[in-house]
């Protein structure tokens, strides 16, 4: 069992940062791939990032390419996301998930644990 917190969210004007951090409990965080997904209202929740168990290797969906960045700590049990250049519409829910599988997925049904979220508003 993984437990997943979410922190650092907020409101941020357009062209602001923000950095997200992912909590998680249990010793096993580094047998897991890490990933940020975001729901924005209306819209269903998409994959932003994914990183694999050991950190070295990252994915980014194409939207956040170049502004944003997903890192971990294995020694903190701790999954970030840095985002820069902030615009109106990264404004959503943000989540952390954990996965068992051995490679970055984008589709959610695959992440066997979910935190409860962080909101991420950005004003235009």
């Amino acid at each position: 069992q993984v437990q997943l917190v979410e922190s650092g969210g907020g409101l941020v004007q357009a062209g602001g940062s923000l950095r997200l951090s992912c909590a998680a409990s249990g010793r096993t965080f580094s047998s897991y791939v890490m990933g940020w997904f975001r729901q924005a209202p209306g819209k269903e929740r998409e994959f932003v990032a994914g990183i694999t168990r050991s950190g070295g290797t990252a994915y980014l969906t194409d939207s956040v390419k170049g502004r944003f960045t997903i890192s971990r700590d294995n020694a903190k049990n701790t999954v970030y996301l840095q985002m820069n250049s902030l615009k109106f519409e990264d404004t959503a829910v943000y989540y952390c998930a954990a996965d068992h599988h051995i490679l970055i997925r984008r589709e959610e049904a695959g992440y066997d644990y979910w935190g409860q979220g962080t909101q991420v508003t950005v004003s235009s």
